[in-house]
């Protein structure tokens, strides 16, 4: 939900689009109203609501529509409804009150329907163009044509040259990575791969000749980040200088702020 919030705010608008730029699946959607607060399901009802017209489409799949709140309930367009049993006093009090909720048909006793349908089929409704639900269908569903098994090599070749994205993607690219700039850098002319340092009596102390790449690169890493804390000490003594200059209320203001 937070993603699709992100999306809403940050998609532009995208109109009355035949077909969504992208869609979310809620599985087992009950899951993500359990024990919500208000502000939450007010939030998931507004974002589900003003989502779509960003490109932007919402399924929440669960086994009744009692699983979601009848507030988001209301928003959505299209239903693809399983079978309804109704083993106890509850359940035929939930199947009466979902039947309630589907368009007016003369073709079907939807409570007879929704207790009757086997695997594979569902009663189905959805918005024609006008944004009108339509008539309530049975209907078998198709199953989806697509198997559990990974792909042959030839398989896998075929996709990728079939690929839209092979223009873009298809082309190898090996960019220049950290660790081989700081190695140039460091076996540039002119260093000669040596390193001083001041040894602490008014000298200069040699690091060794032969250098491995790795401890050139964490040579360089340190001197980086010295050169960082300087910088910082150095805006440090420039502020508390300047604070002195301006006067102690300006200098205990300014700390105060920092703090």
């Amino acid at each position: 939900m937070w993603l699709l919030a992100e999306l809403y705010h940050t998609l532009p608008e995208a109109g009355d689009l035949d077909k969504p730029k992208l869609v979310f699946f809620f599985d087992e959607a009950h899951l993500l109203f359990n024990d919500a607060s208000k502000a939450f399901l007010q939030q998931v009802e507004q974002v589900v609501r003003l989502v779509r017209s960003k490109g932007v489409g919402v399924y929440f799949v669960t086994q009744s529509p009692k699983d979601v709140p009848s507030d988001i309930l209301a928003q959505l367009g299209h239903r693809v409804q399983h079978a309804l049993r109704a083993h106890t006093p509850d359940d035929a009090t939930a199947l009466k009150a979902a039947v309630r909720t589907y368009p007016r048909t003369e073709f079907y006793d939807l409570e007879e329907t929704l207790t009757s349908l086997g695997i594979g089929e569902a009663v189905v409704t959805a918005l024609d163009p006008r944004g009108v639900p339509t008539p309530v269908v049975a209907a078998r569903l198709i199953p989806p044509t697509s198997r559990m098994a990974p792909l042959t090599p030839d398989e896998l070749q075929a996709d990728i040259r079939h690929s839209d994205l092979l223009a873009e993607y298809g082309t190898p690219v090996d960019r220049e990575r950290a660790r081989e700039m700081l190695a140039a850098r460091l076996e540039s002319p002119g260093r000669g791969g040596q390193a001083s340092a001041p040894d602490g009596r008014g000298g200069q102390a040699s690091a060794p000749a032969k250098m491995s790449t790795g401890a050139k690169i964490g040579s360089a890493i340190v001197a980086a980040l010295g050169t960082t804390v300087a910088r910082s000490v150095g805006r440090a003594l420039v502020r508390g200088v300047l604070g002195g200059l301006l006067g102690g209320k300006a200098s205990r203001r300014t700390s105060r702020t920092r703090w």
